[in-house]
């Protein structure tokens, strides 16, 4: 693969984005990021060698913090000694460290750049961009091919055909999806794609933001069609005691035929044994032909504190790690093994990523949400992902979640 610098120079020629010359900029540059695994850091300490050898007379300050530390820490650090550049995450991550002043407009950036429309409205904010994407990963329907074969079943695209797959399944003597719920954000991931299919990516986000209450009459519609996979029987029995990696046997010894998952499930399926001619992935089916399908994909990103001391270099290094080409490094499998975010990059010849890429990239017409546990605010979440858990073992009780779920919207979004 080529070296970033070379990519980035015919990333350049490609698209046309002016980068700063080599030689000005100058000062220190500072930046926290909490990419503290081994890869991830790699990829972190690599971005900044390959921009220091671009900037000669620019001096780099790399500091990498405990991901779960810097969750605590960045307010403080923001506030009292900001760097120039953080990570961070999308959407309402995003919010409170914006609507408190100490993440920088940089919409100049994104009027510099292409690729990166899917995502936009994630990092935007009035009208205005804070943060640019550097990776995301796509969620969607894992499935065992090789028995959808066995029953004579295809990929479903609407509603219908996923019940109809679901009762073959069920007919046949296994369930339609394994799903552990002990610690409850997977049931989270049910509730977006269900919600985003019955009401639409904006009406989800507009729930997300306490504009619409859970009392709401479309938020009823989409209980009432998870209601119908419940009452079937479609999901594995006791869920509630399984984490999301406990569930996954049942998906390899067959009792389970299906996982709505995020993409980093596949390395665990083959790791047991799966082979890729046993597994595929399917885009979550249509429920209302008049929404446009939105998609979860968590996003990870930069920004540049309001009160950095060298705002000029942090806007050219995040031009540098949203070139098409970059993002095709350092997502590699060799790497972060993720998806870039720029639809002009390309990922590695893994199916599951081509999969991921194109629906991202192509199909999610609707838009890109975060995930429920980084949309919602974190009470909000919680609590949330409490009542959905119990939706799925007693569905009986969905008014009093819905009245629970309604008075706590009500006095969080008033704070």
């Amino acid at each position: 693969m080529r070296s970033i610098l070379t990519a980035l120079a015919a990333t350049t020629m490609l698209t046309g984005t002016a980068f700063a010359d080599a030689h000005a900029l100058s000062g220190d540059l500072r930046i926290i990021s909490d990419m503290s695994n081994p890869a991830p850091r790699a990829v972190m300490e690599g971005l900044v060698a390959e921009f220091g050898e671009m900037h000669p007379d620019l001096n780099i300050e790399l500091e990498v913090i405990d991901r779960e530390a810097w969750k605590s820490q960045i307010r403080n650090v923001l506030s009292a000694n900001p760097p120039d550049v953080v990570n961070w995450y999308a959407a309402n991550r995003m919010m409170p460290y914006v609507n408190a002043g100490l993440f920088e407009d940089v919409s100049d950036v994104w009027g510099e750049i292409e690729g990166l429309d899917s995502v936009k409205g994630a990092l935007t904010i009035d009208g205005k961009q804070y943060g640019v994407p550097y990776t995301y990963y796509q969620w969607g329907v894992y499935y065992r091919e090789d028995i959808f074969n066995e029953l004579g079943l295809t990929e479903p695209t609407t509603w219908e055909e996923e019940l109809a797959n679901c009762q073959a399944i069920l007919d046949s003597g296994r369930k339609c999806y394994t799903i552990g719920t002990k610690f409850l954000w997977t049931a989270g991931g049910w509730f977006d794609y269900l919600n985003m299919r019955t009401n639409g990516f904006d009406f989800h986000m507009q729930l997300a933001q306490g504009e619409i209450p859970w009392t709401d009459d479309r938020v009823r519609q989409t209980f009432a069609n998870w209601r119908q996979l419940i009452d079937m029987g479609a999901y594995i029995d006791d869920h509630q005691n399984y984490s999301w990696q406990e569930a996954l046997p049942l998906m390899v010894n067959g009792e389970a035929t299906a996982y709505l998952m995020g993409n980093f499930a596949v390395a665990p399926m083959r790791e047991a044994g799966l082979t890729d001619d046993q597994i595929d992935f399917y885009q979550f089916p249509a429920i209302n032909p008049d929404v446009e399908m939105g998609e979860d994909a968590p996003t990870d990103t930069f920004h540049i504190a309001s009160g950095a001391q060298n705002k000029e270099a942090a806007r050219e290094f995040l031009k540098f790690v949203v070139s098409a080409d970059v993002q095709t490094d350092i997502n590699s499998g060799a790497k972060l093994g993720q998806l870039p975010v720029n639809a002009n990059s390309s990922v590695d010849d893994d199916e599951f990523l081509n999969q991921g890429f194109t629906m991202l990239s192509e199909n999610a017409t609707g838009g890109i949400a975060q995930f429920f546990d980084r949309d919602f605010p974190a009470e909000m979440a919680a609590l949330g992902m409490e009542g959905l858990q119990e939706f799925m073992v007693f569905p009986d009780n969905l008014e009093d979640i819905l009245q629970r779920l309604e008075q706590a919207r009500e006095r969080i979004y008033a704070n």
